[in-house]
């Protein structure tokens, strides 16, 4: 399914994609030693009823994004938590929700063993994550209401618009970005510093090798042919070549 250094075709199966000649293979930290995985293009969403947020934790966060942090086009940043879990009476309804969803999609308390990260973004360019967190999937909560966003898999063609409560959870190894509505690529245009474009989102790292996680995002692992030697490091290859992610377009393109 996946064709040489191109977009995979969104209509193609997962099934069709493992008897086609092209593998796409993220290889990633397990223990002391390097572990293949193949990367799925299941993509998990929904709307998960979350309270309005207090006019004081959106004023910290525009002050956040505005003055303290560099925040351009394009770029995803961590904000820092900790005021923000101190002025946010809602945060547990917010986490028991997410609790809630992800056990109706037979993840049993993958939450509470995951790691937590407040994050902004002003869009983001195209990327992807299994460079450094191979290892997991990412389950986010966005909290900030339409802007007119979506969240863009450019690989398998799944577009989420952006809103209060919009749950995502996905393969760290799928490219993706987050876009105008409507676009079908990155434009550094539409974020410009002048508009209200800044999404804020909770994430958490869920561990790929839980049973799971990989069986929800069909995940299969120790893929690589034995005849091909481990990298060294976590990174991901498409026909036994490293690739990255065309920023503008969510294209994988030969590492330089």
């Amino acid at each position: 399914m996946l064709r040489m250094l191109s977009l995979q075709c969104a209509h193609e199966s997962s099934s069709q994609w493992h008897r086609a000649p092209d593998m796409l293979i993220s290889y990633f930290s397990s223990g002391d030693a390097i572990r293949s995985r193949s990367v799925g293009d299941i993509v998990l969403s929904s709307i998960v009823d979350i309270p309005e947020l207090p006019q004081r934790v959106l004023i910290d966060w525009q002050k956040e994004t505005s003055s303290r942090m560099i925040l351009e086009s394009g770029d995803v940043e961590v904000i820092p938590f900790a005021r923000t879990r101190m002025r946010w009476p809602d945060y547990p309804r917010c986490v028991q929700a997410m609790s809630d969803w992800t056990r109706s999609l037979g993840l049993p308390d993958v939450l509470a063993s995951s790691d937590t990260a407040l994050m902004a973004c002003r869009g983001a360019r195209y990327h992807h994550d299994a460079m450094q967190y191979g290892g997991a999937a990412f389950c986010n909560l966005f909290l900030s209401d339409d802007k007119g966003l979506d969240l863009h898999f450019a690989s398998t063609g799944h577009r989420i618009p952006l809103t209060r409560g919009t749950a995502v959870i996905f393969d760290t190894g799928q490219p993706h970005g987050v876009v105008r509505r409507g676009r079908s690529g990155f434009n550094a245009d539409d974020f410009t510093l002048d508009q209200d474009c800044v999404q804020i989102f909770l994430t958490w790292e869920l561990a790929i090798e839980d049973a799971h996680v990989a069986r929800a995002l069909d995940i299969e692992f120790d893929v690589a042919p034995l005849s091909v030697s481990h990298p060294d490091a976590e990174q991901v290859l498409l026909n036994g070549e490293p690739v990255v992610v065309c920023p503008d377009s969510g294209r994988w393109r030969r590492a330089d």
